[in-house]
C-alpha cells in the first residue's frame, strides 16, 4: 500500500483548484432563452407548480438527488473535536464518495453550534434544500439526541452515518463470517469493546440479526459495563450486564466467539485471542491504528476470521460500502425516512454478494484471480460495481414494503438498468446489443483460449446469454487455468485444433483453403500447414458453418489477422477493401468513427469503400447515417494531400449516393458543432443535421482520435474494433482490451452472424 504523507495530501486537496468538488450546470445556458428558462422569467412556472404541489420538488428540482452532509467537527475521524471548519475537507471527501460511487449530489454543511438544540434547530431550516441529510462525525452522546429528533421532525431520510453505516458493514460481515464458521448468531458470545455512537449501533444491529443481549459484553474505557454502575447513559444502559465475575476486556474475552473493536488501537494482545473460542471473528475496527493488526492477528492462531478499517488488508469493513447506496435507494423512491427494515435490507443485500462470483473488475483492482466467499474473503470490496444495484434496490424495496415511500418502483430490472447507467457501467446502446445477443445466441469461437482476459470474456458471455463459447487452444491447460481463475466451463467447448483428434477436420479445412486459392499458389500441403494456426482454423471454422463468429487479436499482430482474414473468408462483394470502426458512446450521442485499424494509407477509392462501409454498418444499428469526412482543412482550402483525397472522395460519394448525408472535406469542430457549421458553410449536405460518423482521412487519426478519448478518461463508452466489409463475421481485439471490451465485441459479432444469416435465408 502506498504510503499516504502529509505532503502529498496536502498537495492533493490543494492542486488544480483547491477542495474536492464543484458543482455543475445540468441544462442548457449557452442562449439568452436557455438563460430566461433557467432564471427569470421561466423559472416561476416551477415555483408555483411546487407551491401548489410540494412534493413537485421533486420533479423539477435536484432535491431528489441531493444529500446535505452536516457535521459541527466534534468527533472527526481519529481527531476528535477539531471544530467545524477543520472538519470540513472530511465533509467534502464524503460529497466525494457519494457522487461517485453513489451518482449523488451533496452540499457539505459545517455548523459551527456544539449546544444538540440549536445544531437541530439550523438543520431544521435548511432542510428544504435537501432529499436527504447525512450527519457526519458528530460525538455522543449528543449524536443519538441529534439524530432522533431530527428522525422526527424531518420528512427527509436522516442518518448519522458514524452511527448506522459501520453497524450494517460490520453485521453483513458478521453474518457471513458466522456462517464461514458454521455458527449460530442467537448462541455466539460477543465481546463489544467501545461504547460510542458506532459501538452501541453496530451492537443494536447484531441484536436485530438474532444476537442475544445475554451473550454480549460491551466495555468503555472504564471496563465492563455492568449494571451496578452509577451515571450509565440510556444507551449504555441497553448491553450493561448483570455479571459481576468480569471487569476487564482480558477477562471478558475468554471463550468469546466475536470481539468487535471500536476503541482504540493496540489493545487487544494475541494471548488475548489465544483465550477466544475455536474460529473467532476478529474486528479491529479502530481507525487508522486497529486494536491489534492484521499480522498479529493472524500469527495468534491459524484459525481465527479478520476484518479490520483497512483497505490493504482483506475484509475491509468500510462504510463506503453502504451509505452511497442506501441513500440512493431512499432517494428514488423519496422516502420520508431511513428506518430499521431499510437498514436490515442493506445488510442482507450486502452480505448475499459476497457469495456471489466476483466480476473482473474487482479482481483486477485488488491484483487477484480468484476472491471467493470464505475467510479471506466475506465482505464486498468498496469497489464491486453490483452494490450500486443490489443494496439500492434492496433499501428502496424495503422503504416501499414499510410505507416510507412517496413513489413506487414497479419494473426493477429497468431500475437497476438506470443505476448503471447514472455510473457508466451500462448504457442503452450495450443494454441493446446485450438483449438483442441473447434472443439469438450464436456459436462464437476465441482464438486465444488459454489468454485469461479472453477465456474470462468467453465465459462471461456465456453467463450473459449471448453467445455458445469454442475455445480454441489445449484443453488440459486450459482446464487448469479456469481451476486457478475459479471459472466454470460448464457449456464452454474446447477445441484443440493440434490434437490428434482434429487431423479430419485440418484436412477438410486444407481442401477447402487450397481449392480455393489455388490460383494464388497455395498447395494443399502449405494449407494444412496453416491449419495449425489459430487464426486460420478458427476462421475456417466460421468459413465452413462450424461456427457462426470468430473473435481473435490479443495475441496477434494486425497485419498478420488481416492477412489471414482476406486469404480465408474474403471481401464481401462490392469491395476491394475492409474496415473497422469504433462506436464512441457519450454523453452527447452516439458516434461511429472509421477506419481504425485496418487501412494506413488510404487513396480515395479506399475511402469511397470506407465511406460506404461506414454508412452500411451505422444502419447495422438501426441509425440513419450523417457522415463527416474529416481533414485538417475545410471544404477545399488546401488542394493537395490527404485534403484533396477526401474531397474528392466526398464528390464522388454524394455523386453516387444523392440521398446520403454525407459531406467535408472539414475540420473536426465543424463536424461537431451543428451551429457552427451551419452558420459558416450553410451549402452543406449536412445542414440541420447533427453528425454521428467521422470518417478518418488516415489510420494515424482515426486510431489516435479514439485512444485520445480512452486515454483521458473521457466519459465516452468505447465499443469495438467492429469489422466492416468481411464476409464472415470476424471480429478483432487488441492486447489492451478488457473483459468487458471483449464481451461487447462478442455481442456485435453475434448481432453480425444473426443478420448474416437472415440474409442468406433471404436470397436463398
Amino acid at each position: 500500500m502506498v504510503k499516504i504523507t502529509k505532503e502529498a495530501a496536502l498537495a492533493y486537496h490543494e492542486g488544480m483548484r483547491p477542495g474536492k468538488i464543484e458543482v455543475k450546470p445540468t441544462k442548457a445556458y449557452s442562449t439568452q432563452t436557455d438563460l430566461s428558462l433557467a432564471y427569470s422569467p421561466g423559472v416561476a412556472f416551477p415555483c408555483l407548480e411546487i407551491q401548489q404541489k410540494p412534493d413537485d420538488a421533486y420533479k423539477y428540482t435536484d432535491k431528489g438527488n441531493l444529500v446535505a452532509v452536516i457535521s459541527n467537527g466534534t468527533a472527526v475521524l481519529g481527531l476528535g473535536d477539531i471544530g467545524a471548519m477543520s472538519g470540513k475537507p472530511v465533509m467534502e471527501g464524503k460529497g466525494l464518495l457519494f457522487k461517485i460511487y453513489g451518482g449523488i449530489d451533496v452540499f457539505d454543511i459545517e455548523i459551527a453550534e456544539k449546544d444538540p438544540e440549536k445544531f437541530c434547530e439550523t438543520v431544521e431550516r435548511i432542510a428544504p434544500t435537501f432529499g436527504g441529510i447525512n450527519l457526519e462525525d458528530i460525538k455522543a452522546p449528543q449524536c443519538f439526541y441529534i439524530e432522533e429528533r431530527l428522525k422526527r421532525t424531518l420528512d427527509i431520510p436522516v442518518m448519522h452515518d458514524d452511527q448506522h453505516g459501520t453497524a450494517i458493514i460490520s453485521a453483513a460481515g458478521l453474518k457471513n463470517a458466522l456462517e464461514v464458521n458454521g455458527k449460530d448468531i442467537a448462541k455466539v458470545k460477543i465481546v463489544v469493546n467501545g461504547a460510542g455512537a458506532a459501538a452501541i449501533s453496530c451492537t443494536k444491529m447484531y441484536v436485530a440479526l438474532g444476537a442475544k443481549t445475554e451473550n454480549i459484553l460491551m466495555l468503555d474505557s472504564k471496563g465492563v459495563i455492568t449494571s451496578d454502575r452509577e451515571n450509565l447513559t440510556e444507551q449504555k444502559k441497553l448491553f450493561a450486564t448483570d455479571r459481576r465475575d468480569v471487569h476487564t476486556l482480558e477477562e471478558a474475552i475468554k471463550g468469546a466467539d466475536v470481539f468487535v473493536g471500536l476503541s482504540k488501537g493496540n489493545v487487544l494482545t494475541q494471548d488475548m485471542i489465544r483465550s477466544m473460542a475455536e474460529q473467532p471473528i476478529v474486528f479491529a475496527l479502530a481507525n487508522p491504528v486497529p486494536e491489534i493488526s492484521y499480522e498479529d492477528a493472524m500469527a495468534s492462531r491459524p484459525d481465527v476470521l479478520m476484518s479490520t478499517g483497512r483497505s490493504d488488508y482483506p475484509n475491509q469493513i468500510n462504510n463506503v460500502i453502504g451509505f452511497p447506496y442506501i441513500f440512493r435507494g431512499a432517494l428514488d423512491v423519496h422516502a420520508t425516512a431511513i428506518n430499521e427494515e431499510m437498514k436490515l435490507a442493506a445488510v442482507h443485500a450486502i452480505a448475499d454478494l459476497a457469495k456471489q462470483p466476483v466480476p473482473d473488475v474487482v479482481n483486477d483492482v485488488y491484483h487477484v484471480n480468484n476472491l471467493t466467499f470464505g475467510p479471506l474473503y466475506f465482505i464486498p470490496k468498496p469497489v464491486d460495481p453490483r452494490l450500486i444495484t443490489e443494496v439500492s434496490a434492496a433499501v428502496a424495496k424495503a422503504a416501499i414494503d414499510s410505507g416510507v415511500a412517496r413513489t413506487t418502483i414497479t419494473d426493477w430490472a429497468a431500475y437497476k438498468n438506470k443505476l448503471r447507467e447514472m455510473l457508466g457501467q451500462e448504457t442503452k446502446l450495450t443494454q441493446k446489443l446485450y438483449d438483442t445477443a441473447r434472443k439469438h445466441p450464436q456459436r462464437v469461437v476465441f482464438a486465444e483460449g488459454l489468454h485469461p482476459t479472453m477465456l474470462k470474456a468467453a465465459v462471461q458471455a456465456k453467463a450473459e446469454g449471448i453467445c455458445q463459447p469454442i475455445l480454441l487452444g489445449n484443453d488440459e491447460r486450459i482446464k487448469k487455468l479456469a481451476k486457478e481463475l475459479d471459472l466454470s466451463l460448464d457449456g464452454v467447448e474446447i477445441v484443440n485444433l493440434r490434437h490428434d483428434r482434429e487431423a479430419e477436420r485440418r484436412e477438410r479445412y486444407a481442401h477447402i483453403l487450397a481449392e480455393k486459392r489455388q490460383r494464388e499458389g497455395y498447395t494443399f500441403d502449405e494449407a494444412n500447414d496453416k491449419m495449425f494456426e489459430r487464426n486460420y482454423f478458427g476462421m475456417m471454422m466460421v468459413e465452413t458453418g462450424d461456427a457462426d463468429a470468430f473473435i481473435t487479436g490479443l495475441y496477434t499482430k494486425y497485419s498478420n489477422t488481416i492477412k489471414v482474414a482476406k486469404e480465408v473468408v474474403g471481401i464481401q462483394p462490392g469491395y476491394s477493401h475492409f474496415a473497422t470502426m469504433h462506436i464512441l458512446n457519450t454523453s452527447k450521442g452516439v458516434y461511429y468513427i472509421s477506419d481504425t485499424l485496418i487501412n494506413r494509407h488510404p487513396d480515395k477509392d479506399t475511402l469511397m469503400d470506407v465511406a460506404k462501409l461506414s454508412a452500411a454498418t451505422v444502419r447495422f444499428f438501426n441509425e440513419e447515417p450523417n457522415i463527416a469526412m474529416i481533414s485538417y482543412s475545410n471544404f477545399g482550402t488546401d488542394d493537395c494531400g490527404s485534403p484533396l483525397q477526401v474531397h474528392e472522395t466526398v464528390a464522388a460519394m454524394q455523386k453516387q449516393f444523392p440521398e446520403l448525408a454525407i459531406d467535408g472535406e472539414m475540420q473536426i469542430n465543424f463536424a461537431l458543432n451543428r451551429e457552427l457549421r451551419d452558420s459558416k458553410f450553410p451549402f452543406s449536405r449536412l445542414k440541420g443535421k447533427d453528425v454521428n460518423t467521422l470518417v478518418f482521412p488516415n489510420l494515424s487519426s482515426a486510431n489516435g482520435a479514439y485512444k485520445l478519448l480512452q486515454g483521458l478518461n473521457t466519459d465516452a463508452e468505447i465499443i469495438g474494433p467492429i469489422q466492416m466489409g468481411l464476409n464472415k463475421p470476424i471480429h478483432f481485439t487488441d492486447f489492451e482490451s478488457s473483459v468487458r471490451d471483449i464481451v461487447n465485441v462478442t455481442a456485435v459479432a453475434v448481432i453480425d452472424a444473426y443478420v448474416a444469416k437472415l440474409k442468406a435465408k433471404h436470397n436463398a
